[in-house]
């Protein structure tokens, strides 16, 4: 309990003065309290950030963090330090959603500690000369606006560096690989 709450709930049995002497607070201090809003009324008006804060939070479906939270505040004229916001935000309860599926990237590549890495045959081969003596692929996944993963296969040609081949698949299978090798030697056979 407060010393202020403490002195106006013991008034009535007490003088205000003894208990401001025992308590080391001074009379005029208590009474300035007296002659403030009460609390109760204090809290229901929140201030203009607030109610500012709790729009754009709610515009942007939950997806503002902290960061770009404040900087739409003081675009709208709200000068809010960030760690106010923050405590705000985790007052109230509001976590920015993450529109990805998950904060970490699917795996790729499943690395198997036995296996003994295959050498670069690449690096030693000369240079390319002309298109289609080299192909190179690789394996990336691509975030979804609806927060799943997709996964793209392609083959590039290592002289024109045109993208000669590519597949994209719900799924890392051999499906993936085998779909993006079919559509390379279509582009070969249409192209010799």
């Amino acid at each position: 309990m407060k010393r202020f709450t403490f002195i106006a709930f013991h008034a009535d049995r007490w003088p205000v003065r003894e208990q401001c002497r025992l308590l080391g607070v001074s009379p005029s201090g208590y009474y300035a309290w007296r002659k403030r809003v009460p609390v109760a009324a204090a809290e229901q008006a929140l201030p203009a950030w607030q109610v500012a804060a709790q729009r754009v939070f709610t515009a942007h479906a939950g997806r503002y963090g902290q960061r770009r939270l404040r900087a739409q505040l003081r675009r709208e004229g709200h000068a809010v330090g960030r760690q106010r916001l923050r405590g705000w935000l985790t007052a109230s309860g509001l976590r920015a959603r993450c529109t990805r599926a998950s904060s970490w990237p699917p795996r790729t590549t499943q690395a198997d500690p036995q296996a003994v890495a295959a050498a670069n045959k690449l690096a030693s081969w000369p240079a390319a000369t002309a298109p289609n003596q080299i192909w190179v692929g690789d394996i990336t996944y691509l975030a979804l606006a609806t927060g799943h993963w997709a996964y793209l296969a392609c083959w590039r040609d290592a002289f024109s560096r045109r993208v000669v081949g590519w597949h994209v698949s719900e799924s890392l299978h051999t499906d993936l690989i085998l779909s993006s090798q079919t559509e390379l030697f279509y582009h070969f056979s249409t192209s010799c």
